[in-house]
């Protein structure tokens, strides 16, 4: 009992401290966001392998730099990945949940999978986040409106034919 006002007190300058760490925001590195710059103009150079290659190493310079998430989602899309840009979507949801940029994308790439539900679930909850009006949620909307752009594979299309032919 006599130590219970020491650690209650340690244990409250270790809660503010945490707390104030953990809700300052930071700048990122200049040489990520220089890395990240070049990249950008990569993708938009349709060089996608090297745009990947700027992401990736801006986020070896800066790992907590969120943005590099997205970038490198979208460079996963370009290339028709879209279960590997909504992992990094989520990771971009993991260290900012209510990232606007993020839930648009991951339902974007969601729709592109065919999975439309669950992009329904995605543009409901920007649309509480941020009303209907904002901009990521017209563009799910709009994307959710078009539809999946490719045409699911079914095991029917990819069937063999069971023909046998002589030599």
């Amino acid at each position: 009992m006599r130590f219970a006002p020491a650690a209650l007190a340690l244990s409250l300058l270790v809660a503010v401290n945490a707390s104030v760490g953990y809700g300052a925001g930071r700048d990122p590195s200049p040489a990520a966001v220089a890395l990240a710059s070049e990249g950008r103009g990569q993708l938009a150079a349709g060089q996608v392998q090297d745009a990947i290659d700027s992401f990736e190493a801006a986020l070896a310079v800066d790992p907590g730099y969120t943005g590099l998430y997205l970038d490198l989602a979208e460079a996963a899309r370009v290339q028709g990945l879209q279960g590997k840009a909504i992992h990094y979507y989520r990771e971009a949801l993991e260290r900012e949940p209510g990232n606007l940029a993020a839930i648009s994308g991951e339902g974007e790439a969601l729709i592109e999978k065919g999975a439309v539900e669950k992009a329904r679930r995605n543009l409901s909850k920007l649309e509480s986040l941020c009303g209907e009006g904002c901009t990521e949620a017209r563009q799910l909307a709009a994307a959710l409106e078009r539809g999946p752009s490719t045409a699911a594979l079914t095991v029917e299309a990819v069937t063999p034919s069971t023909a046998v032919t002589q030599n």
